[in-house]
């Protein structure tokens, strides 16, 4: 698929694999130490996701995943176009975002926009993205939690994704996140 894009990935999972709970509940993830605030490094930062969300010029995401994002007090993505995957959101319920119908509809879009770097977000998405090659970079956040079963954007594709290691940081309380380029294919 020819694209002027190249799709980063950034997401928090469970060290068994999961983005959410088949119920999409997320208090493991966001709950740092079991006490319901929001997760941070240690040294009050955020592993490094605003600096993340500084170098792409937009956002896709599916319904599933906006759903999360958009009752947030504070929109996390200001000055970012966010496209939304969905087919019954109704265009223009939420100014904030761009909806589409389709996949290559959300890839036409962000390709005649000039897009070069999208941060391509939410599990059915991000499988989407990767299955189309479309997704040039990994960053994987694994929070010491076994949830066995739930969510994952990892699921059955038509050939292997070989990734290059490109860095791993471990968090104080035991989060380890690691960053992969994916490997091209001839």
């Amino acid at each position: 698929m020819d694209t002027s894009f190249t799709g980063s990935v950034f997401l928090g999972m469970s060290v068994d694999g999961f983005i959410a709970r088949l119920d999409g509940d997320l208090s493991w993830l966001t709950g740092g130490a079991g006490d319901g605030g929001p997760p941070d490094d240690g040294a009050g930062g955020d592993f490094g996701f605003a600096e993340f969300v500084s170098g792409v010029d937009a956002l896709v995401m599916g319904r599933a995943t906006y759903d999360v994002i958009a009752p947030l007090d504070e929109w996390p993505y200001q000055g970012r176009p966010v496209h939304v995957l969905s087919t019954t959101l109704p265009p223009g319920a939420d100014p904030r975002i761009i909806v589409h119908r389709s996949f290559e509809e959300a890839v036409a879009a962000m390709t005649a926009a000039g897009y070069r770097r999208v941060y391509v977000d939410g599990g059915r998405t991000v499988h989407t993205f990767l299955a189309a090659g479309l997704v040039s970079e990994l960053t994987l956040s694994r929070v010491p939690v076994l949830i066995g079963t739930g969510h994952t954007p990892f699921g059955e594709l038509s050939r292997d994704v070989a990734l290059d290691h490109e860095r791993t940081e471990v968090f104080s309380g035991g989060m380890v996140q690691s960053t992969y380029r994916v490997r091209r294919q001839p």
